[in-house]
């Protein structure tokens, strides 16, 4: 079972920063990557219908026999995984708590930002962890939700998105927060833009890194790690848009995407 595969999904393209950190982190580990391309973004829809999403991406993953699943997508993380993990035999891991210990440590005056999709802000999942873990944190949750399609559409360093960037992050600034969770796997992609409006004295926390070295550690504990003995082999698949899909995996992940393959994911 170790040389099995890891299953990877999100609702397009903002899984890939998690891909792309497993990679770094986990080198000798074949990953099997969906994005729900057809469907994204998750941000705007119900717990009932990205549960629903979730079900069917699972259920396609595990028939490709993998060894464990990483939600790569914060609205699925906060609406889905508690239900869903509970089906399915293997591990399952989200982005949201890796993220959320990471910053409840880093932060020193104790105030966190958190932005998102209007999802993952309004279902309080960041805020509720965080308070588990300090209580006495003050945790101020901004949802962006133009910044996936900016994303989605390459508009990485356009003055536009800076200028969307400087409006969302405003009220979060004034609040005098000194750690700003990244709280979609989108906003890695903008982190040089987010930075830049952040300034030096905001430590700004990447969920997809702190994801991929939970993973790591997951695998150690379940003695799941691959013998390495095997060439690797990442394959990609997407609900849609394949072509356009493997052209932006391609100028994010350390490794040549050959092929990307449409699934009709609304099958399982």
């Amino acid at each position: 079972m170790n040389n099995l595969p890891i299953g990877v999904f999100d609702s397009g393209v903002g899984g890939l920063t998690v891909a792309k950190e497993i990679m770094n982190e986990l080198p000798n580990e074949n990953i099997i990557y969906f994005g729900d391309t057809a469907r994204v973004p998750y941000g705007d829809k119900s717990r009932e219908t990205v549960t629903s999403y979730s079900r069917q991406i699972v259920e396609f993953l595990m028939g490709k026999e993998v060894k464990c699943i990483v939600v790569a997508c914060n609205t699925a993380s906060a609406y889905a995984l508690e239900t869903v993990r509970h089906e399915v035999d293997i591990p399952m891991i989200g982005v949201v708590k890796p993220g959320a210990r990471t910053a409840a440590s880093a932060t020193r005056n104790g105030r966190i930002g958190v932005i998102g999709t209007e999802a993952t802000v309004r279902s309080h999942l960041y805020n509720d962890y965080l308070k588990k873990l300090s209580p006495n944190v003050s945790v101020f949750g901004k949802a962006c939700p133009l910044l996936c399609p900016l994303v989605e559409e390459g508009w990485i360093d356009d003055p536009v998105t800076e200028e969307i960037l400087r409006r969302y992050l405003k009220e979060l600034i004034e609040k005098d927060i000194d750690t700003l969770v990244l709280g979609c796997t989108h906003y890695p992609i903008l982190k040089n833009a987010v930075a830049k409006v952040t300034g030096e004295n905001i430590r700004l926390v990447n969920p997809a890194l702190e994801t991929a070295r939970e993973l790591k550690k997951l695998l150690e504990e379940k003695d799941l790690l691959s013998s390495g003995t095997a060439p690797v082999k990442h394959c990609f698949y997407v609900s849609d848009g394949a072509d356009k899909f493997r052209d932006f995996a391609n100028s994010i992940l350390p490794c040549e995407i050959i092929e990307t393959k449409d699934v009709n994911i609304k099958k399982f």
